[in-house]
């Protein structure tokens, strides 16, 4: 259940079999390679040289190790760029992004599709059917460096032919992107502009549509890879290196075309990328936010259709954040198990070795840089190893009890349209996360519009728009349903919907949003009765036709309820969420196990586990008789017991 990533063309050719050697040794079964080595592949247009590769998987195969290849699109190599400069993306401000690091290049070029298709379909031919190679991962992180969208003369071509399919006639486009305004009626497809570098705000409707256009590109692109894949290596899975916190691409499509899915777990690292305040960025500086991991374990699990695997987890200390502090002891054991216990089928750890060279020089590996010597992140991932023997094979991931319906589109939209300016749909969605956690509830992801049945409560912290399949997949939920503020807000075409929001929920759910107000931080709205706290960054004023729960200051309505679906108006504060989603949880007959903020539950089949982020001793639930570990759980460490 344990991997590695290998990149043996950093390393002199005689040290690959003491490597492969010693990868078996330590307990790792995986490894991937390959996904950077475009230019050693085909160092110019024509000229292959394979035999490292050949010789590299010979000797990963022959110690037993089990081969995931990476097709190597996220490289372009230098001779590529300067024969097709037409692949290279832009930024928002129409500047090149060049040649130097890596996903040097945009959607959007046919000149990219057609490179990438060949140089995918001549390594699958050659690798498809090797005897060690079990999987394959397609390019290396869609997304990363915020390179989902580009701003290129290709991308305005790609997005002229994307609108002619959707729209068919510059009539139905304007109308659908409401070009009355400010005069902004086209005449043509050919007048379609870039919705940058304008005076002010652009068309939200033509940000929304040019946004669509780059995630429906990033799908196609990735299907086209699986295609080529499948046809030359039937019989091998596929997946993707998702990103954390990159929600500019819509990951449920890419999934749709993937065996399993996988993502890169930097924990540390993501604590900088995340709006947290100065406080919790200092007091989880080390272990990481109790949260950060396993939100994204739940919902790669659901992008993956119930699989997953942490394709790149972090040993030690990273290189590209603000800061990188060295993780407390303890943690690297701790972030594995807690992937395990998520319902990863495989944890794969990033890198063998820390590099002497190059960009990543202060990335920790498992061994030392350069060298062949375990470093503390080595030592604990031998602990697990270990550990995973001795308590053999983990049982299947069942169903959570919660639901939490994610939509990457709501995250675009407020992100064109925020209205406050610290209005956040991934960081709302978190504080949702977190709060259920804090409860001792497993969750499970969901798309819009998918199946919700079987789930005592389902959890919508926001969906601005929402389809009929949405609409319906919630009406015919059974367990109780909590929608958050701004669901319903928009249609297809960023309107406000004629009956106002919640729009398609509005009979449902009882209301009607007749104005809504955004609060600068240090102001909020006191709500009380049957919750009790605070409304921040958003309130809503409700007509409401159904059960009022609780009210703002002034009397308004902030939480309805009608039939099984409650209602809230605003963003809850801490104090709010807390109360919200214990009142949530109640109504839906969930049994919860109210946890300290440093202390996270999980369960897979029959064994529950127990992860320890803080710095104080807590007690197991009375009559857990640990399989792993102690009664007392110590700073950093882990505990399992069969329940």
């Amino acid at each position: 259940m344990l991997g590695v990533c290998y990149y043996p063309e950093h390393w002199d050719e005689t040290r690959w079999e003491t490597d492969a050697r010693r990868m078996r040794e330590l307990g790792i079964s995986f490894v991937r390679i390959g996904e950077f080595a475009w230019s050693r592949l085909e160092p110019r247009r024509g000229e292959f040289d394979f035999a490292w590769l050949d010789r590299a998987m010979d000797i990963l195969h022959a110690a037993g190790l089990k081969i995931v290849l990476g097709t190597p699109t996220a490289t372009p190599p230098k001779w590529l760029v300067d024969e097709h400069p037409d692949i290279i993306p832009y930024d928002e401000q129409g500047r090149p992004r060049g040649f130097g690091s890596r996903r040097h290049y945009t959607f959007s070029s046919e000149t990219w599709w057609t490179e990438s298709a060949r140089i995918v379909e001549i390594v699958a031919e050659r690798y498809g059917h090797h005897p060690g190679l079990v999987g394959w991962q397609t390019d290396n992180e869609y997304g990363c460096h915020d390179t989902t969208v580009s701003w290129g003369p290709e991308d305005l071509k790609g997005f002229k032919s994307w609108l002619r399919l959707r729209y068919q006639s510059t009539d139905q486009l304007n109308e659908a992107w409401g070009s009355v305004f400010w005069s902004m009626e086209l005449k043509s497809f050919d007048e379609v502009a870039l919705p940058n570098l304008t005076v002010t705000e652009p068309n939200p409707a033509t940000r929304l549509d040019f946004w669509r256009f780059h995630s429906d590109q990033v799908a196609a692109y990735d299907k086209m890879q699986c295609e080529i894949i499948r046809k030359h290596s039937p019989e091998r899975w596929i997946t993707h290196n998702f990103m954390g916190f990159v929600s500019d691409f819509d990951h449920f499509k890419v999934g749709d075309n993937l065996d399993l899915a996988s993502w890169d777990s930097y924990p540390i690292g993501f604590v900088e990328k995340f709006p947290f305040s100065e406080v919790e960025r200092n007091r989880w500086a080390e272990t990481s936010h109790p949260d950060i991991a396993p939100y994204h374990h739940d919902l790669y699990r659901a992008v993956g259709k119930g699989r997953f695997w942490v394709m790149e987890q972090q040993p030690g200390p990273v290189n590209w954040a603000p800061w990188n502090p060295v993780p407390k002891p303890g943690m690297v054991r701790l972030w594995t198990w807690e992937a395990l216990a998520h319902g990863a089928d495989v944890v794969s750890y990033f890198r063998w070795r820390q590099a002497t060279f190059a960009q990543e020089q202060m990335h920790a590996g498992l061994n030392l840089a350069g060298l062949d010597e375990l470093s503390p992140g080595g030592l604990e991932a031998q602990r697990v190893a270990g550990e995973l023997a001795a308590l053999g094979p983990l049982p299947v991931t069942q169903q959570a009890s919660v639901a939490l319906v994610f939509d990457y589109q709501s995250y675009w939209t407020t992100m064109i349209q925020p209205q406050g300016k610290d209005f956040r749909y991934e960081e709302l969605c978190f504080r949702w996360y977190e709060g259920l956690r804090r409860l001792g509830l497993d969750v499970d992801f969901v798309r819009p519009g998918a199946s919700l049945d079987g789930y005592a409560l389902v959890v919508v912290p926001c969906m601005t728009e929402v389809t009929e399949e949405a609409r319906a997949a919630l009406e015919a939920a059974t367990g109780t349903v909590l929608i958050g503020a701004r669901t319903g807000s928009r249609d297809r075409n960023f309107v406000i919907p004629s009956n106002l929001p919640p729009g398609p929920l509005g009979y449902a759910t009882g209301n009607r949003v007749i104005q809504v107000s955004t609060l600068r931080p240090g102001l909020s709205d006191k709500v009380s009765g049957a919750i009790a706290g605070a409304g921040i960054r958003w309130r809503e004023t409700l007509e409401a036709s159904g059960e009022v729960l609780a009210r703002f200051h002034n009397g308004d309505p902030a939480l309805t309820k009608k039939g099984n679906i409650l209602y809230l108006a605003c963003w809850a504060d801490e104090a709010l969420l807390g109360s919200l989603l214990s009142l949530a949880a109640e109504k839906a007959k969930l049994e919860t196990l109210p946890v300290p903020d440093y202390i996270r539950i999980r369960r897979r089949g029959d064994l529950t586990f127990a992860f320890n982020y803080g710095t104080e001793n807590w007690a197991l639930p009375a009559g857990s008789k640990p399989v792993l570990g102690g009664g007392v759980l110590e700073p950093q460490a882990v505990a399992v017991w069969r329940h």
